[in-house]
């Protein structure tokens, strides 16, 4: 939670400096609008990897994840 609120923070700060510096025009919203991306696409992965863990083990259990470990 802590990494998203940095990460809305830059986002804040991208697109604020692009509206006071008319000059680069829309590189701000550019760069804040592929972090968003890449974020959600992380997101998703963790999603798929938990939904996987489910759906091999009947668990989202982290004590019978060791034994994919090994």
């Amino acid at each position: 939670m802590g990494v998203e609120l940095m990460l809305n923070g830059a986002h804040l700060n991208l697109v604020a400096f692009c509206h006071y510096n008319p000059d680069v025009l829309i590189t701000g919203q550019v760069f804040a609008l592929f972090s968003i991306v890449m974020a959600a696409a992380g997101a998703a992965v963790a999603l798929a990897i938990v939904l996987a863990l489910f759906l091999t083990h009947r668990s989202i259990d982290v004590t019978e994840a060791q034994a994919l470990k090994g």
